[in-house]
């Protein structure tokens, strides 16, 4: 391996024709010019430069070498710009692994803040639901997954990982928008104990059979899909009721619909997840911090 210091000085040196030149251009002693050249030569392992008289001339290793200065000094100060760049958060690429909810909300927005502010930064959205974005995380396939997680499931989370809580998002039941409890303020949820079910994702399947466990019944589950806009479609027609985040109905409210606070409450936590060496990387850390401030203004979650 060259240094690269030594690399600069024969350049420079090729450049002038001697080392007295190089020393006046690069503001060294001539000793000291003579001895990086010595050094480099020790390096490369034969003679770079022959005395012609007063003057000097390459060897033919000199003349090779010569050859790829320019490039590996290009290549050189292009590596610095571009550390320059991330560091000083001019550019960087981020990877965003989020549920389909939170793609619909917390990412625009995040997103929106991001480009007005640090337009170079790049962003590449993907979507799984958790665990499965979590998982993803763990296996390098993103920088940042956003999940959420349900307080009475005991779920586990990769070690790795951190956790950066954002927000707590309300349940809500959906109910056609004709149903009887649709008049009240909030619905107990011992009161649906009669009703058929569209019940969404594996997590949120699991968290409706233990709430309603919890409550004293099981669910009658009628339909199960992961489309929002499907389960609104299926409680408007009144093929059943649903639990749902308001996060999802703060994008999305079908008007057959009406959605109604569960008594007792019920929440999802929403986090934002990276690995710990992630949170020394500029952008990455940009990224979390805009996400914050985004759910940190949400209402009604």
């Amino acid at each position: 391996m060259f240094d690269s210091r030594h690399i600069m000085t024969f350049h420079e040196v090729v450049r002038t024709g001697s080392y007295s030149a190089a020393a006046r251009a690069l503001g060294y002693t001539q000793p000291a010019i003579t001895q990086q050249m010595k050094a480099l030569e020790r390096d490369v392992g034969t003679a770079l430069f022959v005395r012609v008289g007063r003057g000097m001339r390459l060897t033919e290793a000199g003349e090779a070498l010569a050859r790829h200065t320019t490039t590996i000094l290009d290549s050189m100060s292009a590596a610095q710009e571009q550390m320059n760049a991330l560091t000083r958060l001019r550019a960087g690429r981020v990877r965003i692994c989020a549920f389909p909810s939170a793609n619909s909300t917390l990412v625009p927005e995040t997103l929106a803040r991001l480009t007005a502010a640090h337009p170079a930064i790049r962003v590449d959205l993907l979507e799984n639901e958790p665990p499965e974005s979590l998982r993803r995380l763990a296996r390098g396939e993103c920088d940042i997954s956003l999940a959420f997680t349900y307080p009475g499931l005991h779920e586990q989370v990769p070690d790795e990982l951190v956790e950066i809580p954002l927000l707590e998002d309300q349940l809500t039941v959906l109910l056609p928008a004709g149903h009887h409890l649709a008049r009240r303020r909030v619905v107990r949820l011992t009161d649906l104990e009669g009703e058929r079910w569209i019940a969404g994702c594996p997590r949120c399947r699991a968290n409706l059979l233990h709430e309603c466990a919890e409550a004293g019944f099981v669910p009658d589950i009628a339909f199960m899909t992961d489309d929002n806009l499907a389960v609104q479609s299926l409680v408007a027609e009144g093929l059943g009721v649903a639990m749902i985040p308001a996060l999802v109905l703060n994008f999305m409210r079908h008007a057959k619909v009406a959605g109604r606070p569960l008594q007792p409450a019920s929440r999802r936590k929403i986090s934002a997840y990276v690995l710990k060496e992630h949170l020394r990387v500029p952008a990455t850390a940009l990224v979390l911090d805009e996400l914050r401030t985004v759910a940190a203004n949400k209402t009604g979650c």
